[in-house]
């Protein structure tokens, strides 16, 4: 059940990550992958586009440090503001929109 108010308060985070090619972290690619896909778009390889309020990024913080490898897989979030999204520009796709938020 969703109990999240409308006026709850969403920001863009571009997800982006690169994980060695081995048996292990193939296996964490494809978990990462499919966390992932429960919170947001995926729009090229290796990136998500994800709108989620502050809890649903924390949420998905510690889902993330628990699953990557610091020393081995690289993870990039970006945090971008309506501005941002504003002044995206797009070739060959669409602007970032929020279509809904997924709560997992």
């Amino acid at each position: 059940m969703n109990s999240e108010r409308s006026d709850v308060t969403t920001l863009l985070y571009l997800i982006i990550y690169d994980l060695p090619d081995n048996k292990a972290a193939n296996k964490r690619r494809t978990r990462l992958h499919k966390m992932l896909s429960g919170y947001g778009k995926w729009t090229q390889y290796s990136v998500f586009e994800c709108f989620l309020t502050a809890i649903q990024f924390a949420t998905l913080q510690t889902k993330i440090e628990k699953l990557v490898k610091p020393e081995e897989d690289s993870i990039r979030l970006y945090v971008l503001d309506a501005g941002a999204i504003k002044r995206t520009i797009t070739y060959g796709s669409e602007i970032p929109r929020q279509e809904q938020t997924i709560v997992l």
